[in-house]
């Protein structure tokens, strides 16, 4: 079998590739991940040098910031070098050496890792330089006096303590000047307003070496102002910042509107920062060349050894064979049952060949699915080989007969006087009926059964049935009675419900005795399960004996009572009238438009939780027994072998019956007791019945 097969679309060959697929990805997918997890870790550890790093070269533009010269850094430099592990080197400008950690002699990096230059910070790491780039630690002339500290610290000290009689807490904080600041719990500098009880001393004036700085940079600035036309209208001030610790020189311009992104104010500002610059410039070291470590930072980088590499395409190789070896005893299994079943179907179809199930997984489950599928093909074909002879047998009969009396009468053996020819009459009504009753079951199963609903009162609907069968109830002796509730209306076919409730009361009529009773009822009941019986929401699209295999069973027919005889033995004089009827609504029902697929799909929706009408014929028979009871919808089922005029018929009335009520949205049931009789029930949504006051 699998020798016509390519290699490439077997699924032996397809489920290896699929593995080989999965494992290659999952070795790559872990060497990737483990060599991520290394780099990041590897990452993280530059992290921290570089805070290192940061932390050195904050420290040592602190340093320049409040000192002349490096003269004395290299106490600075070996406590840093200590406390991060690292190489420490100072050098000028032309890479003299001022200080550096490691021993005499070591070369130094080939690249510089920052220059110290407190005039001139990098703004994105130095906090407190964003604006101006001037480390805000190197304040120079603007630093204050001792005897200017002290006065400031005693009017801040004794205004903190009026603050807190007050009910403000405060701290003081100094900023690089050495001027004491108020700062409140949130950091804020304590204004004016909140400290209005405390009147005293300011200790935000203006100190003398303050002034003097300020009038030294306003002189140096002025040429530059001069040169960008801005005019003063006021000294330069100082702003400070309790935080940043920021000593930030700024002038008041003739235009000054706010605005401190303004053409005008950054070109003043401007100026003001390059005077202070060299204002600054003695009082702060020179700028230097700062060197960290052995050489330049590198990008962290993965790098195994002959050793380790040796050990992954190992463990990857093992990884590799065993997914191999585990598919190909996985797949072999698989494919096993799949070829069995193969096998069985290429085999001549009247052999039925089933398949053993040896797993319950999904082989298992098809190769159950294809031994049911089997089972049924071969009840179909019993089914169609009876179905056959059921029919021959229905048609024969009265087509014998027929036949008989036309060539006795037309040897002249016997007259056609009007008994004989109502006697042919009759077997020609009994064959017209078996052809209008197969008629319509086909027309079910194609799915073009056509219904033409209309409002009907169910007791006129009762009564209608009632009289169309009341002669051949008093020929049996039977009593035919109605019941029906006040005011109850359906939504439905007339034609078609008067044919399903006659076949009931017909096949009712054939097995009472004389002197029983026969009660139609129509009543409305609440919303309930399916009961006992057949139900047509248990198939999709309505009942379908042409759904493949599962249908109607006419292998099960047995010679002998046909409780689904729904016309055979009727009236004679109340046949060409049923037959006018069904002929009348053939015509309406060729005039519709309505699709028949449509039709079955909306009888798909179930409505076992509406209110629902009911139709009951109730008879005092003998009664079904338990064991025929699920079948008397069947088609050509009897349960007795007789074929008699009684009580024998074509055995498709109850069959139409159900089909009749699965095109109303309804069900078909049955329910009886050996020797008490039975009653047959037609159930109504009530989306296709209401009640109407």
């Amino acid at each position: 079998m699998s020798r016509g097969i390519p290699l490439h679309k077997r699924l032996l060959v397809r489920l290896l590739i699929t593995s080989v697929l999965i494992a290659v990805c999952s070795v790559a997918a872990t060497a990737w991940l483990a060599v991520q997890t290394t780099t990041r870790a590897l990452r993280e550890e530059q992290g921290q040098v570089l805070a290192d790093d940061m932390d050195i070269l904050q420290r040592l533009s602190g340093y320049a910031a409040a000192h002349a010269d490096w003269s004395e850094v290299e106490g600075t430099v070996r406590a840093l070098s200590a406390k991060t592990g690292r190489r420490i080197a100072l050098t000028t400008v032309d890479r003299t050496v001022i200080v550096d950690s490691a021993a005499r002699g070591a070369s130094l990096p080939p690249r510089a890792a920052a220059t110290v230059d407190p005039l001139h910070t990098d703004t994105f790491t130095d906090p407190g330089a964003q604006n101006s780039g001037i480390d805000p630690r190197a304040v120079g002339p603007f630093r204050l006096t001792s005897a200017e500290r002290a006065e400031l610290r005693a009017v801040a000290q004794k205004r903190q303590k009026c603050l807190a009689r007050n009910g403000l807490r405060s701290a003081l904080v100094l900023t690089p000047t050495g001027r004491p600041l108020l700062v409140d719990e949130d950091g804020e500098t304590v204004s004016g307003k909140d400290s209005e009880r405390c009147v005293g001393d300011s200790i935000y004036v203006q100190m003398p070496t303050e002034k003097r700085a300020v009038d030294a940079l306003t002189r140096a600035a002025e040429s530059c102002l001069t040169r960008q036309q801005v005019k003063l209208d006021s000294p330069l001030y100082v702003r400070i910042s309790p935080w940043e610790r920021t000593l930030r020189p700024r002038a008041l311009f003739e235009v000054y509107d706010g605005r401190q992104d303004t053409a005008t104010s950054r070109s003043a500002q401007a100026c003001v920062d390059s005077a202070l610059r060299a204002q600054l410039d003695p009082y702060i070291a020179p700028a230097a060349e700062l060197f960290l470590g052995s050489g330049d930072t590198v990008a962290p980088r993965f790098d195994m050894s002959p050793a380790n590499k040796a050990k992954v395409v190992g463990a990857a190789g093992l990884v590799l064979a065993l997914t191999v070896a585990v598919t190909a005893v996985v797949a072999t299994r698989l494919v096993r049952p799949l070829r069995a079943l193969t096998r069985a179907a290429q085999q001549p179809p009247e052999l039925h060949l089933r398949v053993p199930v040896t797993t319950r997984d999904e082989t298992g489950v098809l190769a159950e699915a294809f031994n049911d599928l089997a089972d049924r093909r071969e009840r179909l074909e019993t089914q169609r080989k009876a179905l056959i002879s059921d029919i021959a047998h229905e048609l024969r009969t009265p087509l014998t007969n027929i036949r008989g009396w036309l060539e006795v009468t037309r040897d002249g053996t016997v007259e056609p006087d009007p008994d004989l020819l109502d006697s042919l009459h009759e077997e020609a009504l009994l064959l017209q009926r078996v052809i209008d009753d197969l008629q319509d079951l086909a027309s079910a199963d194609a799915g073009t059964l056509r219904l033409h609903p209309e409002s009907v009162r169910a007791d006129e609907l009762l009564a209608q049935v009632a009289a169309a069968h009341r002669v051949a109830a008093d020929t049996a002796g039977v009593v035919l009675l109605t019941k029906a509730d006040d005011g109850l209306w359906l939504q439905a076919d007339p034609v078609r419900m008067r044919q399903a409730l006659g076949n009931l009361v017909s096949n009712a009529i054939r097995h009472t005795p004389a002197g029983g009773t026969i009660t139609l009822t129509a009543r409305r009941e609440p919303a309930r399960g399916a009961r006992d019986g057949w139900d047509p929401g248990d198939v999709q699209d309505g009942w379908d004996p042409g759904d493949v295999q599962d249908g109607w069973d006419p292998g099960d027919v047995q010679d002998g009572w046909d409780p689904g005889d729904a016309q055979h033995g009727r009236d004679p004089r109340h046949a060409r009238a049923s037959h006018d009827a069904r002929a009348s609504h053939d015509a309406r029902a060729s005039r519709a438009s309505r699709d028949a697929r449509a039709s079955r799909d909306a009888r798909d929706a179930r409505a076992s939780q509406d209110e629902r009408i009911v139709f009951d014929v109730a008879d005092t028979g003998n009664g079904i027994a338990p064991e025929d009871l699920p079948h008397v919808f069947d088609r050509f089922w009897r349960a007795e072998k007789s074929r008699s005029r009684r009580t024998g018929g074509s055995g498709l009335g109850l069959a139409i019956v159900r089909q009749l009520m699965a095109a109303h949205g309804g069900t078909a049931e049955a329910a009886s007791e050996p020797g008490a009789g039975s009653v047959f029930s037609l159930s109504l949504p009530t989306r296709h019945a209401g009640v109407r006051r």
